[in-house]
């Protein structure tokens, strides 16, 4: 089973959503996101400056087998984007919670994070996929 840090909130299109300590939100994909998509070999992110609100597509990720768009768990302004990810998408991959994050929003309304999944529903959400 893939790993799915409980401290986390979870889209159910895969997307995962961390509240940090300023306020912001940091955003990418989930674990078993990426493992279903295999290999990545090109990250597309938002432009710093986007608005975006829950559900709008924030970019696409694509690996050997397919390419998938990523969605904005919640809505916000786009503050910061992981450029590492455009020389090394494998990132995602490897480390897909932490040096693999996409981008980080600042919420227009952080109680949406409540809207979202916890680890526990994400899981069941995936195992109800499969």
């Amino acid at each position: 089973m893939s790993h799915t840090p409980s401290e986390l909130k979870y889209a159910s299109s895969h997307e995962w959503a961390r509240l940090e300590e300023d306020g912001s939100v940091t955003v990418g994909i989930t674990d078993h996101a990426q493992e279903a998509l295999g290999d990545v070999v090109f990250v597309e992110l938002p432009g710093v400056g986007d608005t975006l609100a829950a559900g709008d597509e924030a970019g696409v990720v694509e690996s050997v087998k397919a390419a998938s768009d990523i969605y904005a768990p919640i809505g916000g302004e786009v503050i910061e984007v992981n450029s590492a990810l455009e020389d090394e998408p494998e990132t995602v991959n490897a480390d897909p919670y932490n040096d693999g994050w996409f981008y980080k929003l600042k919420p227009a309304d952080a109680g949406e994070l409540d809207k979202l999944l916890s680890a526990e529903d994400y899981q069941q959400h995936c195992e109800d996929e499969d």
